[in-house]
């Protein structure tokens, strides 16, 4: 140790090194000028070197703090020695770092420049001797960023013989020997005379410091262009390390010794092996300081899971002390409890009853199963030979065969009855009825228990193992309450006899030992029993007893089934034996005839030819000269009241023919046969439509110019209705094919009526002078979609209060295999605004025909499916085509409804309900083989309620029960009227 003068020196320094948590090196601000100029001087030796962009690290280079506005070069000085060119990459002034020969050269004396940066240390602090690596190299870190590159002042407080300088170091105010020992990385120490000692404490910390040597903190990291410098050092340097032992006697650390230099590079090799053996065997202390961590770690998580296992175990020791002091009560307490469930459970019943349902299901399908009936089979052969009789007699074209068929069916008939007679008394005695309603109601309740059942092989050894299954297991259960009581009942007797013993003023006559002693067993076996009765009663049952109950079930299942299946069949031909016996009984003795329907007949001719008579008075009277309006007026009343009549009579006419027409049906086929003038065949072939008494000459009729564009049609009056004559041309060939389609089209009718969607047919005639056909329909003046569109639109909620009657018009058409195939604005009607039905269409022409109608036009829209226009035949799909165009032609308001280039109309286009459209896209768009009844189901119709106003005619089709929520708008659009019969 040196004492200066200017050991109390203060200088402002800048920090460019850091040796250890306590060493670092710094240069005096006022050198800066100095090293510009050396910089300057460097660059005209080597002028033709390139320039580099940026600053580079310099501070490593010269210890020193430069502007950031400088051209720096990078040096490169060649000077001759022994023919050998070497290259200076850098001067270094403040780093220790030792150089192959080869890569140092001589510099000439203007470019030796002294040391810049001096060697400090913080005073009054020491390295603490406990201190590992890691928190050595985060303390030369720390130290770092408080001194890197920041202007410190430093007091001088001495300095050693190796040029240390032991100072006190701020920075704005900041004292950082006092920041260091804050931090842990440094502690107090007053040194003390003993040079040697001092030197001791040193050299106990040189590993550390030799690796802080070898691995100085990275402190130009974070400056602009670090890579300048590395490259260079690295590609020139090669194997250039530190060692705090080259140290230069001056104190300097000369990266570039003189060439005179007494350093031999016999003693730089033995340097450079000791650095080497250094290096690894601070490798090793890592490796073994790594290790002796790891162990130290699992040393204390062992210890740690010890003290937890201990802590566990002391804490079950102490529960088991508490438990222990605490067992007869908390022993009664859980065996009262017990016992107290036992109670509720033999209370509820709910001890073993598992397959309890079941053992009497299979009793109630095995004692009380229903039998075929004896007489069935016999009743079966002789209704098979009375159906062959009336085929023969339905089938017979000759009156003489046919009477002697018809002897044989009368036999035939009345061995049937009798028969049937001894049918009905047997099943009269079976209680069918009950019985179905019992096994109903047991297959309900077995399969809310069971789940659905399963197809099983019908065996009777199931049932026989589910007895013996039931059987063992109410054994074991009885016996385990057996056990149970037994134990209780000790239980009881060992609590009458211990109170005998803490009684002290009874006389105990038993020995007190003998009697507490056994209570733990007692206790033990109570236990055990309750929970065995208790395991069984409420636990549920193993695999093996889940497999007996469903295979029982199944076969109970399909027991009932078969049973009912017969029992269905039994009451359907008792049903139908009862009908046969009502309808045959009154024409055992004798054969229905035609006479009252001829009677009829006859009546309506007199009716008829008193019409005409009355019709030509009428006329003569109003072409006399001398008109009497008082008998003219008479006539004419006359003439009303004698239609009236002709139209009571063929109403009942047509009751008459409907009475035979059941006859025919059921009993006697014989009749068109042998009654062939009463016409009954074409009141059969026709449904009823054709009537033989009408004639157009004794109707009222008016022609209806306006609307007999394609057909000449009248308007008439009957029973009060107004009715629209349609005039078919007809001849023997199409007079067949009108009535078949006429027929085909009033049968659909009238299985729904007034809720089947369609314009009824009331009568069908054909002329007697004139070879045409009349079809007479209700005539509904302007309710046709065109004229209603033309004159008021209908609203939002009545086009869909007419278009679900339309739709309903639809399926029942195809439901009878019926295709409309010219559905259209014209043919289709809104009655009162709220009732939609479907008109009738040309009878003369077939399907394709009536679908290649011209006039299938409505709002620039072709009603006229696609595959319709590419030749295919017309479907219900077609149908449902032209109705989706008419729905959307009622719904665009005043939109303009646009088409693509196969002139399908764009839907998704258009501002509409999302209900309505989605199901117009299904039926326009999409195609997706959407059904009429699929249609009535749509969203939009089932929100929808119609009514029907007083005054109406119809019933509404498919009324639904709920009402539509919103309040639609009316339309503000008018339709154009097309010129065509409203009707067709």
């Amino acid at each position: 140790m040196n004492e200066e003068p200017n050991c109390n020196k203060v200088e402002d320094v800048v920090g460019c090194h850091v040796e250890d948590p306590l060493t670092f090196w710094a240069q005096n601000t006022a050198k800066n000028q100095e090293l510009i100029k050396l910089s300057c001087t460097l660059a005209e030796v080597c002028p033709q070197s390139n320039s580099i962009s940026g600053i580079p690290d310099w501070s490593k280079i010269y210890g020193g703090q430069f502007s950031e506005d400088k051209c720096w070069y990078r040096c490169k000085v060649q000077k001759v020695i022994n023919d050998e060119k070497c290259l200076v990459t850098y001067i270094d002034y403040g780093n220790k770092e030792i150089l192959n020969r080869s890569q140092i050269v001589e510099l000439p004396m203007s470019l030796q420049f002294p040391n810049v940066a001096k060697r400090y240390r913080l005073w009054g602090l020491q390295i603490p001797p406990d201190q590992d690596v890691t928190q050595f190299d985060q303390g030369r870190k720390f130290l770092g960023s408080l001194i890197f590159e920041k202007g410190i002042r430093v007091h001088h407080k001495v300095t050693y013989q190796d040029g240390t300088i032991y100072a006190q170091a701020e920075f704005d105010n900041v004292n950082i020997g006092e920041e260091m020992a804050k931090k842990g990385y440094a502690e107090r120490y007053v040194p003390s005379s003993n040079l040697s000692s001092c030197e001791e404490k040193r050299m106990d910390n040189g590993p550390l410091m030799a690796r802080s040597i070898k691995s100085p903190i990275p402190l130009w990291g974070h400056r602009p262009n670090p890579s300048v410098f590395s490259k260079t050092k690295g590609r020139h340097s090669g194997r250039m390390t530190l060692d705090s032992r080259t140290e230069h006697p001056s104190g300097n650390h000369a990266a570039f010794p003189n060439l005179g230099s007494n350093v031999s590079l016999e003693k730089i090799k033995q340097d450079q092996k000791l650095i080497e053996e250094n290096e690894k065997l601070k490798l090793e202390k890592e490796v073994l300081l790594g290790n002796y961590k790891k162990l130290e770690l699992e040393v204390e998580q062992a210890a740690l899971k010890l003290q937890q296992e201990k802590e566990k175990s002391m804490k079950s020791l102490e529960q088991l002390e508490n438990s222990l002091q605490t067992y007869i009560g908390t022993k009664m307490k859980t065996l009262a409890s017990k016992v107290e469930v036992l109670k509720e459970v033999r209370q509820a019943e709910v001890s073993f009853h598992f397959g309890d349902d079941l053992l009497d299901a299979v009793k109630v399908v095995t004692e009380g199963c229903l039998a075929m009936p004896s007489s069935l089979n016999d009743l079966e052969k002789i209704w098979v030979e009375y159906n062959l009789a009336q085929e023969k007699i339905h089938s017979c074209q000759n009156v003489d065969e046919g009477k002697d068929l018809i002897a044989r069916r009368n036999e035939v008939r009345q061995k049937l009855y009798n028969a049937v007679e001894v049918f009905v008394l047997e099943v009269d005695e079976l209680s069918l009825s009950q019985r179905l309603i019992t096994l109903e109601q047991l297959s309900g309740s077995l399969e809310a228990a069971y789940g659905e059942a399963k197809e099983v092989p019908d065996s009777s050894e199931i049932f026989k193992q589910f007895y013996d299954w039931k059987h063992g297991k109410q054994e074991e259960f009885n016996c385990i309450r057996t056990g149970t009581d037994a134990s209780l009942q000790i239980l009881v007797v060992w609590f009458s006899n211990i109170i005998k013993v803490f009684d002290p003023t009874a006389e105990v006559s038993l020995c007190s030992e003998e009697i507490v002693g056994n209570v733990d067993e007692i206790l033990e076996k109570i236990e055990l029993n309750v929970g065995k009765e208790l395991e069984v009663s409420l636990v549920e049952q193993e695999d093996a007893d889940k497999e007996i109950i469903l295979s029982t079930y199944n076969q109970v299942q399909q027991k009932i089934h078969s049973e009912e299946k017969l029992i269905k069949i039994v009451l359907s031909k008792y049903g139908s034996s009862i009908e046969f016996k009502q309808q045959t009984g009154e024409w055992l003795n004798e054969s229905p005839n035609v006479d009252h329907l001829l009677s009829i007949k006859k009546t309506l001719k007199s009716l008829k030819a008193q019409l005409r008579w009355k019709l030509v008075e009428k006329s003569n009277l109003e072409e006399s000269d001398e008109v009497s309006e008082s008998e003219i007026s008479k006539v004419k009343d006359e003439i009303i009241g004698l239609r009236d009549d002709i139209f009571q009579k063929i109403y009942r006419e047509q009751e008459e023919y409907e009475k035979l027409n059941n006859l025919v049906q059921n009993l006697f086929p014989e009749l068109p046969l042998l009654h062939p003038e009463a016409g009954i065949l074409k009141y059969m072939n026709s449904s009823g439509l054709l009537t033989l008494s009408l004639e157009r000459d004794l109707l009222d009729t008016h022609p209806m110019k306006k609307l007999s564009s394609k057909r000449p049609l009248v308007c008439s009056q009957v029973d009060g209705q107004k009715v629209l004559l349609k005039a078919y041309p007809i001849d023997v060939e199409t007079e067949a094919k009108i009535i078949k389609r006429a027929a085909r089209y009033h049968r659909a009718w009238k299985e729904a009526k007034e809720e089947s969607g369609l314009l009824p047919l009331k009568f069908l005639f054909l002329c007697k002078s004139d070879p045409l056909a009349y079809l007479i329909i209700p005539y509904y003046p302007e309710a046709s979609l065109s004229v209603i569109q033309s004159s008021a639109p209908l609203t939002s909620e009545e086009v869909l209060k007419v278009m679900k009657g339309v739709a309903c018009g639809l399926h029942t058409l195809h439901k009878a295999n019926i295709v409309h195939g010219a559905l259209h604005q014209n043919n289709v009607f809104a009655l009162n605004r709220e009732q939609g039905i479907v008109g009738d269409f040309d009878f003369t022409k077939s399907v394709n025909q009536r679908a290649s109608m011209n006039s299938m036009v409505v709002g620039g829209m072709n009603l006229i499916a696609p595959e319709l226009r590419l030749g295919q035949p017309a479907s219900p799909s077609s149908d449902l085509y032209a109705y989706g165009c008419l729905f959307l032609w009622l719904c665009a308001q005043n939109e303009k409804i646009e088409t693509n280039e196969d002139g399908v109309p764009e839907v998704d286009k258009l501002h509409l309900d999302d209900g309505v459209k989605s199901l117009l896209s299904s039926l326009i768009c999409s195609r997706n083989s959407v059904t009429a009844e699929q249609v009535l189901r749509a969203k939009c119709f089932l929100l929808l309620k119609v009514t029907v106003s007083p005054g109406s005619e119809k019933g509404s089709p498919c009324e639904e029960e709920k009402e539509h929520e919103e309040k639609p708008q009316p339309y503000d659009e008018k339709a154009k009227i097309e010129e065509a019969d409203p009707n067709q």
